[in-house]
């Protein structure tokens, strides 16, 4: 999947949609519940609300359009996913002792309409806090999901975190943002 070039990650084309409020409270309580798991640390829920080929993007240029023709701060599968966490909660993962706590806040859910392939794209804002040992970093951008409806309720087919410093220098990115 990191190297299938066929995955759209693209969003600027999306047909609108007439959407319930039922609906539409559901994607924010989604875009907010994901937000609570990643700040409680939650990681096999969070990984569990991802599609099996879902992708999660970090663009490192304002206005990227694509992983694939310019270097990306972020661009992972559900493996590397699995493989992030798994760093997180290793015991001998020194950076994580004390672990990093984080506090984010999610406003401005919207949703576009859907994808080429049928999936829901909902774009929001977000402020990040993060905190470890004398160290706070904060953080702020934009998200947009590409959401799966299934049997099981929303699932993330991509998550692309539009940082509103994303040309900047970044030190590691231990956790998801």
């Amino acid at each position: 999947m990191l190297f299938d070039i066929d995955f759209d990650v693209a969003t600027d084309s999306v047909k609108p949609v007439n959407t319930p409020m039922e609906t539409w409270h559901q994607v924010q309580q989604f875009i907010f519940h994901e937000a609570r798991l990643l700040d409680e640390r939650r990681w096999q829920e969070w990984l569990d609300l991802w599609t099996d080929d879902g992708m999660y993007w970090i663009p490192q240029e304002h206005g990227q359009t694509s992983p694939y023709d310019h270097i990306s701060l972020c661009w992972e599968n559900k493996i590397l996913r699995e493989m992030r966490i798994r760093t997180l909660t290793n015991e001998r993962n020194w950076a994580q002792q004390p672990v990093t706590h984080s506090s984010r806040v999610i406003g401005n859910v919207m949703i576009d309409g859907t994808d080429s392939e049928g999936y829901l794209v909902v774009r929001s804002a977000f402020h990040l806090t993060e905190s470890r040992k004398d160290e706070t970093r904060y953080v702020a951008g934009s998200y947009i999901h590409k959401l799966a409806s299934t049997d099981g309720g929303w699932r993330i087919r991509l998550k692309q975190v539009n940082l509103v410093n994303c040309d900047g220098t970044h030190k590691s990115i231990q956790a998801h943002i």
